[in-house]
């Protein structure tokens, strides 16, 4: 075992096939490893969206970033009652999310395109060829606006539509916090924490983030950041949080 590291949280759900190089850290360095979110999806009712005044039959094209923006957008079409016609076209930012698809719609029937880098900017390429559409956006009430900005450098017509929302997932009561290191991977988990646990003093709990927006709400928190990616070294969390273990097992064996 790592010295003073029994304990580690990692903010995300668990994974539904029990496979995670996260296990492999926890036999490699005899450590406790728990999935356990600080923030949590709810659906944007149908009422809310038509609030917003976006019409999903106005558009051309949908772009998706998250598995979650299509169960949702598929979800509220349903509530709606839209039939989403066969000459929508869907742009993704990775093949994986454009493979999910398939729960929803016959893939090899649709026009599907996605980024082969999974990058933003080689989504925007194949975007821009089709620049005569009137894209969809579907999203969480927090979100980043790096997409956004890159429609707007290209002038691609497009409108957000808010389909979900990233709520806090706050702890029970009697539900223990004990963890050596906290590992996070989006801004609104840092907010989660701080109103979860107001007066949360750090001292030597360990707090690694995922992505540079989530490395900066850690600093401006007011806390410390011990372990960061992605970076040259280090280019998933995992990677990133292995190196921090090494790194302590060394010394500690000094």
């Amino acid at each position: 075992m790592v010295a003073n590291i029994k304990k580690i949280l990692v903010s995300q759900p668990e994974p539904i096939n029990g496979k995670s190089p996260y296990y492999d850290i926890a036999d490699k360095y005899d450590v406790q490893i728990v999935f356990r979110p600080f923030i949590k999806v709810e659906p944007v009712s149908a009422k809310e969206f038509r609030a917003q005044r976006v019409s999903i039959l106005d558009h051309t094209a949908v772009i998706f970033t998250a598995k979650t923006a299509i169960d949702h957008f598929f979800r509220l079409a349903e509530e709606l009652r839209i039939q989403i016609p066969e000459s929508m076209k869907y742009f993704c930012i990775t093949e994986a999310i454009a493979v999910y698809l398939q729960k929803y719609i016959v893939y090899r029937k649709r026009k599907i395109f996605f980024s082969q880098s999974s990058k933003m900017e080689d989504l925007i390429i194949s975007i821009n060829k089709h620049n005569k559409e009137n894209f969809l956006v579907p999203m969480s009430d927090v979100h980043k606006e790096d997409l956004t900005h890159l429609l707007d450098e290209k002038k691609i017509k497009y409108n957000k539509a808010i389909m979900y929302k990233t709520v806090s997932n706050d702890f029970l009561k009697n539900e223990t916090f004990d963890y050596d290191v906290l590992l996070f991977f989006s801004p609104a988990g840092i907010s989660s924490l701080l109103k979860n646990f107001p007066n949360f003093n750090q001292n030597g709990t360990a707090i690694g983030t995922f992505g540079p927006t989530t490395a900066k709400a850690v600093r401006d928190a007011g806390l410390r950041l011990d372990i960061e990616a992605p970076s040259q070294e280090t280019p998933s969390m995992t990677a990133a949080l292995e190196n921090y273990l090494k790194k302590l097992s060394k010394n500690g064996s000094k």
